[in-house]
């Protein structure tokens, strides 16, 4: 999925498997969630159906459907501001998996409106038993980048569960999923960091105890052009990058993939639009606007946070 991923643990039991022989596991696991979810690779799962101009149900691996299903019902949750159809205007405006011989540059308004009717998760369907997943429209396209290394981060801990293994902390891609303690805590100490392009610095720690916390914002991936800075955070309803939003926002949930998409879910909303929403749900999230010279937090009751680390 054009990432990386490590695994923490603290210590392994006697009847668990090797370091190696976990590696392994995790690295085929991993292998075959990439082979079916990523737009990096052409003969994947997704690329494929993407490909397809039919809108009949297409037979797809049962985490395809099953990722897809999760996203569909994140969409409706937030009407619209979370949707993986996004991929169309994703592309236009300079992002995702391919290559560019030029700067990628701002298309134009036409350009957007060709392409906005081809986005919208009504147009997508799921179904898991047989797994598969259909389009309305035949240029309807998928992008998980929002969820899918949430969702990856899911299936290696219920590996490591099933495993036994009750300590670890997964990363996949900056995507964490937790279980147990580390060696030195009751939790797992993770540092959010300033949502600044040119320093790396700790705003504060979190401690995360068998939870999943995603950051999504908009100070990494993104591109200047005409004076202008564009984020990737594409906000699918209207076709263009989310402006005078979030500098970034982190959220805390069970489940990976949840805690992805609503990461990115509160970027498009906003601020104030993004905490009612997480109140009404009871998500955990912190929601970082950035002032002259500085930040201001906005956590969700939920959100525990220690500013000794600022």
């Amino acid at each position: 999925m054009g990432g990386t991923w490590s695994v923490k643990i603290p210590r392994l039991a006697t009847t668990s498997p090797s370091a190696d022989e976990l590696q392994g596991q995790i690295q085929s696991l991993l292998n075959k969630l990439d082979g079916t979810l990523s737009l990096w690779k052409p003969e994947s799962a997704l690329c494929k159906f993407n490909r397809s101009t039919s809108t009949d149900w297409h037979e797809v691996p049962p985490e395809l459907a099953d990722i897809v299903e999760q996203s569909l019902v994140i969409s409706r949750q937030t009407d619209g501001a979370f949707d993986i159809t996004v991929a169309p205007l994703v592309l236009l405006w300079g992002f995702g998996p391919r290559d560019f011989h030029l700067p990628p540059s701002p298309p134009s308004d036409s350009t957007i409106a060709q392409a906005l009717p081809l986005v919208g998760h009504h147009r997508l369907h799921a179904r898991r038993n047989p797994p598969a997943i259909r389009k309305d429209i035949a240029g309807v396209q998928i992008d998980l980048g929002a969820i899918g290394k949430g969702y990856a981060a899911d299936a290696v801990a219920a590996h490591l569960d099933g495993l036994g293994i009750t300590d670890y902390l997964i990363d996949l891609g900056g995507q964490l999923k937790s279980r147990g303690h580390s060696l030195s805590s009751p939790a797992w100490p993770i540092g959010i960091e300033e949502p600044t392009h040119d320093t790396r610095r700790i705003l504060l720690t979190v401690d995360l105890h068998d939870q999943s916390i995603a950051t999504s914002g908009d100070y990494h991936n993104f591109y200047d052009a005409g004076g202008k800075r564009y984020c990737h955070e594409i906000d699918p309803r209207t076709g263009r990058p989310v402006v005078d939003g979030p500098a970034a926002v982190s959220v805390l949930h069970a489940s990976g993939a949840t805690a992805d998409a609503f990461a990115t879910a509160f970027m498009v909303l906003g601020v104030d639009d993004g905490i009612r929403l997480a109140d009404r749900l009871g998500i955990a999230a912190l929601f970082v606007r950035r002032t002259t010279g500085s930040f201001t937090l906005h956590p969700t009751p939920g959100f525990p946070w220690r500013s000794d680390a600022r």
